[in-house]
């Protein structure tokens, strides 16, 4: 237990010895009156005044204790609330007799959060701070912050501890604002272009919408298995059967796979879906949203990341078998016979899983050689039919649909593609992939026959788009990894926790 460590032990024994003064060490009735960011800024003039103070002002600010420097009759400390830092003056002489010396001195420490009332000045170094008339703690921290006051580097306790790392690190509580204000921004763009929000369910009966391995609960009431969902496409279509023209979500999917930079076994998405469009609106619109995250978060065109710059002015669009010899170098008479592909892939010491049709291999080849080097925002289009079960089929070349994948700084952001509406050649391409699945594919789609009835009913001619709000968020931050956007990562568990749970 947290509890036997020396260091909290000594803490808990000041928190009763404050309340043997008659402080409660867990204090509820603050009278906060204005925020750090709010006091800097409204008291900046401070600094031009001839003595550079105004003890007719008076405010009140709350927050954590970050530093603590003490000087004899006179103490520092410096104060964090959630908008910023305020360094405060505090004296022996202008506290209540003795408080000074029996409770601030040795009963006050960094960590605890406290309420300073006073007025503002300007020390002689030049900051503006507050000179306290009034102190009072409102919670007494009995863990001690760690030691290194400019935040912890230790990634495994940041992820573990994200309310020590928001402690410790400004700039992450930076990340997560931008976070929120991106999904935000992204709710009210698509609501000004006149989308419904809508929810559809987390547990499915199917799992379905996407390739991927699902994880598996149980419905107790009603006795069966329930899918937490992996994607929320074909619910949403089946609301633009019901004569809905415009709808999107902003939630949480689910997939039972691996853990690395740019995956999470629960991830945040937009999907979104328009009637009487095809993808081609969707690359404009796209563009659009891209300029308005831009333009709303006051963030360049030409946005750092990594070792690279993306230049977010420069929107390609490119077909998918163009781009694996243009951009990946592969030789022509290798891109479109399994055979070929085969063999090039082997060359390359890259192993091929077999029973792989010519349009899984084409996308092989695209991860393995295109993929990374797209940098700036690019739309890779016209995918294999094979690995796009829900796209619609292009007109005059059957082989390949109607669909593009964005991908920025070698990663995707963005999947669309105007959608299959045909229920018959759905329920065929529902068979394939239930005989892919039987096959061994455990990330094939498995066979939807109330969907197929739902487009018995005629789906308008729709576009439809899915954009991954962590792996965006990554981009617009500069994070290189999606456990850095997101709160409680998914972790493996500590070897205690094994053991409670072998217990269990």
């Amino acid at each position: 237990m947290a509890f036997e460590n020396k260091f909290v032990q000594q803490r808990i024994e000041k928190a009763e010895l404050l309340r043997a003064e008659g402080i409660n060490p867990y204090a509820n009735d603050s009278q906060r009156n204005t925020t750090i960011e709010k006091y800097l800024n409204v008291n900046a003039d401070i600094e031009h005044k001839e003595d550079k103070r105004d003890e007719k002002r008076h405010y009140i600010v709350s927050g954590r204790i970050k530093l603590f420097r003490i000087m004899g009759k006179a103490s520092f400390i410096k104060i964090e609330d959630e908008s910023g830092m305020l360094q405060v003056y505090v004296t022996r002489d202008h506290l209540p007799e003795g408080f000074y010396n029996t409770v601030f001195k040795k009963l006050i420490e960094v960590g605890d959060i406290v309420e300073v009332s006073g007025f503002p000045f300007v020390t002689g170094k030049g900051e503006l701070s507050l000179h306290c008339s009034a102190f009072k703690l409102l919670t007494k921290a009995i863990a001690p912050l760690p030691e290194k006051f400019h935040g912890i580097t230790d990634k495994e306790i940041r992820y573990r501890k994200r309310y020590l790392d928001l402690i410790m690190n400004a700039e992450v509580r930076k990340t997560f604002q931008t976070r929120s204000k991106v999904i935000s921004l992204t709710r009210r763009f698509f609501e000004d272009k006149g989308f419904l929000e809508v929810e559809t369910p987390m547990m499915h009966p199917i799992a379905g919408g996407a390739n991927a391995k699902p994880f598996v609960t149980h419905h107790n009431a009603l006795g069966i298995d329930r899918f937490l969902r992996i994607a929320p496409e074909l619910y949403l279509k089946r609301l633009i059967v019901g004569g809905f023209e415009a709808v999107f979500e902003i939630n949480r999917n689910f997939r039972n796979e691996g853990m690395d930079a740019t995956h999470n076994p629960e991830f945040t998405s937009i999907e979104f879906y328009w009637a009487y469009k095809t993808y081609k609106d969707l690359i404009e619109i796209t563009k659009e949203y891209f300029k308005y995250l831009f333009e709303h978060l006051n963030l360049p065109t030409m946005l750092p990341y990594d070792d690279m710059e993306v230049n977010f002015e420069n929107f390609q669009e490119i077909p998918l078998i163009e781009s694996l010899t243009t951009i990946g170098g592969v030789p022509p008479e290798s891109c479109n016979d399994i055979e070929a592909i085969t063999a090039y892939l082997k060359s390359k010491n890259i192993s091929v899983k077999p029973g792989m049709n010519l349009g899984q291999l084409q996308g092989e080849l695209f991860d393995e050689f295109v993929e990374e080097k797209l940098i700036d925002p690019t739309f890779i289009t016209e995918y294999p039919v094979e690995i796009s079960p829900l796209a619609r089929r292009n007109d005059t070349n059957p082989t390949i649909t109607e669909r593009f994948e964005l991908f920025i700084a070698g990663r995707e952001i963005a999947n669309a593609f105007s959608e299959l509406n045909d229920p018959i050649d759905q329920y065929e391409r529902f068979k394939g992939q239930v005989d892919a699945k039987d096959a061994g594919d455990d990330e094939a789609h498995e066979m939807d026959e109330d969907f197929i009835d739902a487009l018995s009913y005629g789906m308008a001619p729709t576009a439809g788009q899915g954009i991954g709000i962590d792996r965006l968020v990554m981009l617009l931050t500069n994070e290189h990894s999606i456990r850095d956007v997101l709160l409680f990562p998914a972790m493996k568990p500590l070897h205690h926790e094994e053991k409670q749970q072998e217990e269990e």
